[in-house]
């Protein structure tokens, strides 16, 4: 039985998802600038031509990539918190979930090292706030909503933690030390817990 030929939209998808695909391969191999639009193309099987109908220039390509990382490490976030019913384990588990997800050294060279420095720190924080850092706004409003947290102002204290664990996170791609994962994530544990409201400091939530 022959297969129904594709239509002009699914060659177009096709096309679009081989492209990014193979910037996203090289890209994390090697770096950003270490790529030309040529070997991506090449690469593919496909032409310039092709490429600039999808993406104008080498940095749109990569910005696309940098989406579709930002989004599966806060995927596996939200997956690693909706596993557990306690706002404050979920708050927990998404954490570390996100140190987790950053060691990767795919995930290190695309969003944390090459991000910041071809988009500019403007354009990848948004990208951030986007993707994950309003997941992050959004628990601690829960805990401090519901005491867990001591009251106070969310903003400030979801930005603080989204820089502590972005900048963890440049350091572990960074670090040859074999224990900086697991270290990581203990400090990160301890930072935490000081957050936790308790009763026998005389302050109420």
């Amino acid at each position: 039985m022959n297969r129904a030929p594709r239509s002009k939209a699914q060659q177009r998808l096709e096309t679009r998802r081989a492209l990014v695909a193979e910037g996203r391969r090289l890209f994390a191999r090697r770096g950003y600038g270490a790529v030309s639009l040529a070997e991506i193309v090449e690469n593919a099987e496909m032409t310039k031509g092709a490429l600039y109908h999808h993406f104008d220039s080498k940095t749109a390509l990569f910005r696309t990539v940098v989406e579709q990382v930002q989004q599966e490490v806060a995927a596996r976030v939200a997956s690693a918190a909706e596993a557990r019913d306690d706002p404050w384990e979920q708050l927990i588990a998404g954490c570390h979930a996100f140190l987790a997800a950053s060691s990767d050294p795919e995930v290190q060279q695309i969003m944390l090292i090459d991000g910041p420095a071809v988009l500019g720190w403007e354009e990848w924080r948004a990208m951030d706030e986007d993707s994950s850092a309003r997941h992050l706004t959004e628990a601690l409003t829960t805990l401090v909503e519901t005491g867990i947290i001591v009251r106070q102002p969310v903003a400030p204290l979801a930005r603080l933690l989204s820089g502590a664990m972005n900048e963890a996170a440049l350091w572990l791609a960074r670090s040859a030390d074999p224990a900086g994962l697991t270290d990581t994530t203990a400090a990160l544990s301890r930072l935490l817990a000081s957050l936790r409201h308790h009763e026998s400091n005389g302050e109420s939530a």
